[in-house]
């Protein structure tokens, strides 16, 4: 099967592609890393996939010529502009471009079957565990994105996949996992919006690959929509002091204001993935949360390696 995967140098992407590939899929990576919200994250991914043997076309989707992605099988479409908090004033523009124009456009030229990586935030606050049938209420500029993508797809018969909260190895570094390890590894605080009693289902990367893998090959009816998301939630202040438990240090944080477009809580419903896909989210906080903080921990001895002289904790 010939699968081409936009985003390949992004935080899921680049763990995406070497398992479609050990599932014995043709992969075209594609991303542009140029434009990517973090360059130093994304030029680190693509030589993580150097290493693997895996070479990165680079493709613009909104300038550059698709015909070269036309005969796919499947597309999976993970590439996008994220962040809720950037995505207000400035921002908006590149979310609708990089979101809802690159989608328009890789729906006009693919032959085959197109699955968008979309977000729990289009659902807004969660008073439940969200089904795939309930509205979206998207609050910030990046949810209404997502949702308008959402929208084209599931109209040109593709398959949704609602990612929530993902973290782990090669996690972006505005997330919030990312910036707590950091914090607790080198004493510098990092932000806390709002008062940690926000919750969510926090799913590890390695089960999002899973679901999606799966995705890429089942028999979907057109317009499926499905949640990928640990169905368990967890409270921010509660992860914090499980990542301050796991370091021996709880990491320092500064009071921010609640963020714009936050929503109070997030909740997978996966009743339908686990019947359509035969997936569920199988890594709990502590093991995933071990995971990420080895690869921080990896991650750091390599920049010392690289810099002499300099010390990371």
């Amino acid at each position: 099967m010939r699968t081409v995967v936009t985003g390949a140098a992004g935080f899921i992407g680049s763990h995406v592609v070497p398992a479609l590939i050990a599932d014995g899929h043709d992969v075209v990576a594609v991303d542009a890393p140029g434009r990517a919200a973090f360059p130093a994250a994304a030029a680190a991914n693509v030589a993580a996939l150097a290493r693997d043997g895996i070479t990165l076309t680079e493709c613009d989707l909104v300038t550059d010529d698709l015909a070269p992605l036309r005969d796919a099988d499947v597309i999976l479409h993970l590439a996008g502009r994220p962040g809720v908090r950037s995505s207000f004033g400035p921002g908006e523009a590149d979310a609708h471009r990089d979101n809802v124009i690159a989608t328009r456009r890789l729906l006009d030229v693919r032959a085959g079957r197109l699955v968008l990586a979309s977000s729990s935030s289009v659902y807004g606050d969660a008073g439940h565990p969200c089904t795939e049938d309930d509205p979206v209420d998207p609050r910030s500029p990046y949810a209404r994105s997502k949702a308008e993508a959402e929208r084209l797809v599931v109209a040109a018969g593709g398959v949704v996949l609602r990612y929530f909260s993902v973290y782990g190895p090669r996690q972006r570094p505005d997330m919030a996992f990312h910036r707590f390890i950091e914090a607790a590894l080198d004493g510098s605080p990092a932000p806390l919006y709002g008062d940690g009693g926000q919750s969510r289902s926090f799913t590890y990367v390695g089960d999002v690959v899973d679901a999606t893998v799966r995705a890429a090959r089942a028999p979907l009816p057109p317009g499926t929509i499905l949640n990928v998301g640990h169905p368990v939630t967890v409270r921010v202040r509660d992860a914090l002091h499980l990542i301050g438990t796991l370091l021996g240090a709880p990491p320092p944080t500064v009071p921010k204001d609640p963020a714009r477009g936050d929503v109070r809580r997030t909740w997978a419903g996966t009743d339908r993935a686990a019947a359509l896909l035969g997936w569920t989210a199988a890594t709990g906080l502590d093991e995933g949360l071990t995971s990420q903080i080895a690869w921080h921990r990896a991650r750091r001895d390599e920049q010392s390696r690289a810099r002499p002289g300099e010390h990371h904790g």
